[in-house]
């Protein structure tokens, strides 16, 4: 059936802006080091609450690496509900290829005959297909672009179009997935990101620049799309996220603009500052994800204007720190305008 049910990813700047459904698949594109497997790592961290099965697929990755995003599951409590299948970069070409169809496998096991909701991540398609164009190339078969196989598209759309959201008489499984591809120079336009751009229902952008900035999760929102929409979006966030997108695009615009700009007026300088405080609130530490209340009461806070209250963006953090520390029985009985005004009283004058 159609993408109908959300995903809580746990990361405020997906769920709000580039939401992901169960049976949907959304591509992770970006340069080494931006942060591709921490977003993957913190969905599954997220997805223990939402009693999801995750299968994690690491290919040709150093056993190292590998090891460490192991124990950080592990000391965050997930293993119970995940299953890694690897095969490192020591292991040889067919193994690295024939690791990601292994856990589509045990994947599907858990979506139709358990009917269960599935999350699985390959880490990365763009070596899985190195691994089959070696074993190609061994086996004398004409090579094409970038010395590729001419069916490589097919090996990966053959793989994620296993990916889908089961109707009610098949007992509503589903399996999400989140490929990775690692991209040079942020060139998008390469053989293997084009093909997977083509075939998944939206991709996740990292941007370097914005890493580089510190902001983290560094997603580029304007380039960052889901096929999917607001169809798997809960109600409560639709009415708090719905034009965050556009306002922080125009804030870019205004950023960029106020670069070469001495003189601004009182209104875009008001614009500019709502936008810090909402650049402020997406960025998001590693292994800290939100719920979606706790997503959606930050949110408001900040269509709301509340936050222009904070007289710097570095107390921004602190705030947060303390609003989302509170009780979740002071929601029932003391509005969110109101604690969020007295928490940030209580902060500045700290």
């Amino acid at each position: 059936q159609s993408v109908c049910e959300p995903l809580a990813t746990g990361i405020v700047s997906i769920d709000a802006m580039i939401p992901i459904g169960r049976g949907q698949r959304e591509l992770i594109i970006g340069d080494r080091q931006t942060g591709k497997t921490s977003i993957c790592l913190d969905t599954i961290v997220n997805l223990k609450y939402e009693k999801v099965l995750s299968v994690y697929v690491p290919v040709g990755q150093k056993a190292a690496s590998v090891l460490d995003a192991y124990q950080q599951l592990v000391k965050r409590d997930v293993y119970q509900a995940l299953a890694i299948v690897m095969a490192s970069a020591s292991t040889s070409a067919v193994m690295q290829y024939l690791s990601v169809y292994a856990g589509t496998a045990l994947a599907e096991f858990f979506m139709y005959n358990l009917s269960l909701p599935v999350f699985i991540a390959y880490d990365d398609l763009a070596k899985q297909a190195s691994a089959y164009r070696e074993i190609s190339l061994l086996l004398r078969r004409p090579p094409g672009r970038e010395a590729f196989p001419g069916d490589i598209f097919y090996v990966h759309s053959r793989l994620l179009e296993r990916s889908a959201k089961l109707n009610y008489a098949c007992g509503s499984g589903s399996i999400t997935a989140f490929p990775i591809v690692e991209t040079l120079a942020q060139d998008v336009s390469a053989f293997i990101p084009t093909n997977l751009i083509s075939i998944t229902d939206g991709q996740l952008f990292l941007s370097t620049d914005l890493f580089n900035q510190g902001i983290k999760p560094a997603i580029d929102v304007g380039i960052s799309v889901t096929r999917v929409g607001s169809a798997a979006q809960q109600d409560q966030m639709k009415m708090v996220a719905g034009r965050l997108k556009l306002t922080l695009a125009q804030f870019v615009e205004l950023e960029a603009f106020s670069q070469f700009a001495s003189d601004l007026g009182e209104d875009t300088a008001r614009a500019l500052a709502n936008g810090r405080r909402i650049r402020e609130v997406l960025k998001q530490d590693v292994a800290s994800p939100m719920s979606i209340p706790q997503q959606c009461a930050v949110l408001s806070l900040a269509g709301s204007g509340v936050l222009a209250r904070i007289p710097s963006d570095s107390l921004v953090k602190v705030f947060l720190g303390y609003f989302l520390s509170l009780p979740s029985w002071c929601f029932l009985y003391v509005s969110t305008k109101v604690l969020a005004v007295a928490l940030i009283d209580y902060v500045v004058s700290k």
